[in-house]
């Protein structure tokens, strides 16, 4: 489980290092093996150990192509989704087409989502979740899953 988030730097290439704590997990899943993919609802990019990638790739082309809703969700997850690979130094290089999506430039914030990561230019997640923190849950109506969670 990837869980926290991370404050990261970008170097002039485009490489970020994976915070030390993640390595291992990511070496026993994948043997090192990401990839990564821009999010449909916000400017950020999704990264998943490659089997967990696998999983959701193949359900993603599973759907109707007819439907351009569909059409346009595997275009946009299964169109950019781009194979990166840990170095030696734990190190992953992210493409200049997806640090573009997400307007990465030098900082950067990389928040662990369970299964995968959220890599999130820093001022535009700081944005967002002071957003979040503002909403007023009493007016907006909770998912019936989430009606009898106990937090």
């Amino acid at each position: 489980m990837f869980r926290g988030a991370n404050k990261v730097t970008l170097d002039a290439k485009g490489r970020l290092a994976m915070p030390t704590r993640y390595r291992e997990r990511i070496m026993e899943r994948s043997n090192g093996r990401l990839i990564a993919t821009v999010d449909r609802a916000d400017r950020c990019l999704l990264i998943y150990p490659l089997p967990e990638w696998e999983e959701i790739e193949l359900k993603l082309r599973r759907l109707p192509t007819l439907n351009p809703i569909t059409r346009r969700l595997q275009r946009l997850m299964i169109g950019h989704a781009t194979d990166i690979d840990l170095d030696s130094s734990g190190r992953m290089l992210v493409p200049p087409s997806l640090r573009e999506y997400a307007g990465l430039s030098k900082t950067a914030m990389l928040v662990g989502q369970g299964n995968r990561f959220e890599l999130w230019e820093e001022t535009l997640w700081n944005e967002s979740r002071e957003q979040w923190l503002k909403v007023d849950e009493s007016t907006e109506e909770l998912p019936p899953e989430l009606s009898s969670l106990s937090l």
